[in-house]
C-alpha cells in the first residue's frame, strides 16, 4: 500500500496460514516468505519481518497462532501455526537484497527474470537443509554405534566349536542387516562433507541453483537412510532396542519430522530431477528437450550399445570390485534415466501434452533418475576422499566400506540393471556372494569403523552400548 508506506500481510484462507513454525508460541518477530503483490502484479516469493507480540508477550492485533499441538518427537520445540488478518508493517520490512520497493512505489529487483529470483529466495532454505542432511547422518551413526556396540557384546546360542555362546554380529544375518547401513553412513558423511564446502562457496551468491538441487537431494537421501537405519539398529537389539534407556526410541521419534522437515523427500527428488534436466535447457517451449536427449545419447551411447556386450557375464571379484566396474554402473545408471525421461517427455511434446500433464506422467521416473544422481555423487566423493589419505591402513579400511556401499547399492537395484541388460543373472549371483564375503572382512574392524565416528561419551548413554560392571564386563 503506497499510499500508507506499508506491507499488508494476509491470510485470506485457513488453509493459507504458516504450519509447523518453530517457536511460534514465543517468538516476538517472525520472518514470513510471502508472495509480494505490488501495484496488482506479483512479483513472487518474498521475506517480510513481522512483529508477532509486544513486549508483554501479547499478540500483536492481526495476529492468531495456536499450538500444533504434541508431536511424535521434538516436543522441546514450539512449533505452531500462525495466521495474519491484513496486519500492516512499514515497507522498510521488507528484506529487499533481491527485490525491494522504491520511493515511488515500484517494484525493482536485480535479479530479472523471475524464475531465478524465485530460486534465488529459496536459497535461505538451503542451509537448513544442509544441517538436517548432517544431522541424520549423525543419527545414524549413534543408532549404528548402539546397535553394533551391543552385537558386540550379546552372545546367543552355542558356538560352533560349543565352547561357549555365539556372538550376534558373528551371524551372518545380522552383518548382512548393519553392514550396508555402516557403508552408506560412511558414504554419507563425504557427500555431505563436499556439500558444506560447496555452500560454503556459493554462499550469499545470486545463483545457488546447483547447490539447492544437491542440498535437496542429500537431505532427501540421508534422512530416509536414518529412519531406515534407526529401525534396523532397533530390531537387531532385540527388547532391549525398545527400552527408552536405550536412545533408539529417542532418535527415532527425533529424527522420523527430517523425512519432511524442509521439503517433503519425494517432492524434493523432483526439485532435484528438474534441475538435472534444466542444467542443459531450461525453457520447456523450446525444444529443449531435443537438446537433452541429443546431449545425452552421445553420452551415453557407446555405454548402452558396446560396453555391455564384454562386461555383463564377468562374475570374477576383481572385476566386480574394480572401481572401473563400480563407477561404470553409477554413471550407466544416471545417463541412462536422464536420456529416457528427457526421451519420454520429449514424445508427450510432440503429442501437445499440457506440461503440467508431462510432469504427473513422469514423476516417478524423475524420483528414480534424482535417487542415481545423488547416489552417484556420493560415489564419485567417497573416491576423490580415499585418494587423498596417506596411511594404507585407512585407505584399504575405507576401500571396503566403498566396495560395500557401491555393491549393495547396485544389488538393491538389480531389478533396473537387470531389466536394462547391465548385469546378468549370475552376475548378480555374484555380487551377492561377494557381499557376503565382504562382511566377513568388516567383521574383525567393526569396533574400529564405530569408534571413528568418535561419538562423546556424554552423548551415548544407551546402556546396551557402554561399559558396565556385571553380565558384560569379561567382553
Amino acid at each position: 500500500d503506497h499510499l500508507t508506506q506499508s506491507i499488508v500481510v494476509n491470510s485470506p484462507t485457513i488453509s493459507s496460514g504458516k504450519e509447523y513454525i518453530g517457536n511460534a508460541l514465543h517468538s516476538s518477530m517472525a520472518s514470513v516468505f510471502v508472495q509480494l503483490i505490488v501495484k496488482g502484479e506479483n512479483h513472487g516469493i518474498h521475506a517480510v519481518l513481522v512483529p508477532l507480540r509486544n513486549e508483554k508477550n501479547e499478540l500483536l492485533q492481526g495476529v492468531k497462532i495456536e499450538d500444533c499441538g504434541y508431536k511424535i518427537g521434538l516436543n522441546g520445540v514450539d512449533n505452531g501455526r500462525i495466521w495474519f488478518d491484513n496486519v500492516s508493517v512499514s515497507v522498510k520490512n521488507l528484506l529487499n537484497k533481491y527485490g525491494g520497493i522504491d520511493d515511488e512505489g515500484n517494484y525493482f529487483s536485480p535479479i530479472e527474470k523471475p524464475s531465478k529470483r524465485f530460486f534465488t529466495m529459496l536459497g535461505a532454505l538451503i542451509g537448513g537443509r544442509v544441517s538436517i542432511a548432517a544431522a541424520a547422518n549423525m543419527s545414524s551413526k549413534k543408532a549404528l554405534t548402539i546397535a553394533l556396540k551391543y552385537a558386540l557384546k550379546r552372545r546367543q546360542f552355542t558356538s560352533i566349536d560349543e565352547s561357549s555362546e555365539t556372538l550376534i554380529l558373528d551371524y551372518p544375518t545380522h552383518q548382512d542387516r548393519l553392514f550396508p547401513l555402516l557403508s552408506k553412513s560412511y558414504a554419507v558423511s563425504f557427500g555431505i562433507e563436499k556439500l558444506r564446502e560447496l555452500f560454503e562457496i556459493n554462499y550469499g551468491k545470486p545463483d545457488q541453483r546447483e547447490v539447492e538441487a544437491l542440498a535437496a537431494g542429500l537431505k532427501s537421501y540421508a534422512s530416509w537412510h536414518a529412519t531406515n537405519t534407526i529401525q534396523v539398529c532397533r530390531e537387531a537389539c532385540g527388547g532391549k532396542g525398545y527400552l527408552s534407556e536405550n536412545e533408539l526410541g529417542d532418535l527415532k521419534a527425533d529424527t522420523e519430522i527430517f523425512t519432511t522437515f524442509e521439503g517433503d523427500n519425494t517432492v524434493l527428488m523432483q526439485l532435484v530431477a528438474k534441475s538435472l534436466l534444466t542444467e542443459f535447457k531450461q525453457d520447456f517451449n523450446e525444444g529443449g528437450f531435443m537438446a537433452i536427449a541429443r546431449h545425452v545419447l552421445k553420452r551415453v551411447s557407446n555405454k548402452m550399445v558396446d560396453q555391455n556386450l564384454i562386461t555383463t557375464r564377468k562374475t570374477d571379484a576383481e572385476h566386480i570390485l574394480s572401481n572401473d566396474f563400480l563407477r561404470s554402473a553409477f554413471e550407466f545408471r544416471e545417463e541412462k534415466l536422464l536420456f529416457s525421461l528427457s526421451d519420454r517427455m520429449q514424445s508427450f511434446m510432440k503429442k501437445k501434452v499440457n506440461p503440467n500433464e508431462i510432469f504427473l506422467k513422469v514423476q516417478t521416473h524423475m524420483v528414480t533418475l534424482a535417487h542415481a544422481h545423488i547416489e552417484h555423487f556420493i560415489f564419485k566423493e567417497f573416491i576423490t576422499n580415499i585418494e587423498k589419505v596417506e596411511s594404507k591402513n585407512e585407505k584399504e579400511a575405507l576401500a571396503l566400506m566403498l566396495q560395500t556401499f557401491a555393491l549393495n547399492a547396485i544389488y538393491e537395484d538389480r531389478g533396473w540393471y537387470l531389466e536394462n541388460d547391465f548385469i546378468s543373472g549370475e552376475k548378480s549371483k555374484a555380487i551377492r556372494k561377494i557381499l557376503t564375503n565382504l562382511y566377513k572382512q568388516i567383521r574383525p574392524k567393526t569396533h574400529l569403523y564405530i569408534n571413528a565416528f568418535a561419538i562423546p561419551d556424554e552423548l551415548l548413554k544407551a546402556k546396551i552400548a557402554v561399559k558396565r560392571k556385571g553380565v558384560f564386563e569379561k567382553f
